[in-house]
């Protein structure tokens, strides 16, 4: 009975969570379908990794520094008269987090070069679109996608993201007004 009570607990939790509509496939730790083998800023190649990383797991990561690999290099993908980046969902394609929001393109990259992975801010987050696990601060997406985990620090949430994981291009309908397409 106790196992039953906290699972229902856990549940009402989740679904309290910043995405109020979470699917069976969050709830679950599943991704709704296989990562897209149309990924962008050249981690198509991984495609196993990202699969395994995205749908079927719940602790692990890509390699730290993967965003500064020789193929991938994340921040010279960028054009620098671009303000924003928006990131995809790489199962689903919805949208997950737009860079740099509040702090220049130098301080998200510092930060993101600093830990590891894309590291990104609270208001640069899509809240519709996620879900934050309330017992591990893992950060999954409405679609069902591990994508990272929520590490608070000093200056506030920090949200440390798998690179392969939120690669995707929009889903038909989601992507946003003149948001340049790095590749």
């Amino acid at each position: 009975k106790m196992g039953r009570f906290l699972a229902v607990l856990l549940l009402l939790a989740v679904s309290s969570c910043h995405a109020s509509d979470a699917s069976d496939a969050v709830l679950k730790g599943n991704c709704e379908a296989p990562v897209s083998k149309d990924l962008r800023f050249g981690v198509a190649p991984d495609f196993e990794m990202a699969n395994h990383v995205c749908c079927h797991n719940r602790e692990l990561a890509e390699p730290s520094g993967f965003l500064n690999t020789p193929r991938i290099h994340l921040f010279q993908r960028f054009d620098p008269k671009d303000a924003r980046h928006t990131f995809y969902d790489s199962v689903c394609g919805i949208p997950l987090f737009h860079a740099p929001v509040g702090r220049s393109m130098s301080e998200w990259e510092q930060e993101s070069n600093e830990h590891g992975w894309p590291s990104f801010r609270d208001e640069e987050v899509e809240h519709e679109n996620i879900v934050v696990m309330p017992e591990t601060g893992e950060v999954v997406s409405k679609c069902g996608t591990h994508l990272g985990h929520m590490l608070p620090d000093a200056a506030g949430k920090r949200y440390c993201i798998d690179l392969v994981c939120i690669a995707g291009f929009p889903a038909a309908g989601k992507a946003l007004e003149n948001e340049p397409r790095a590749q």
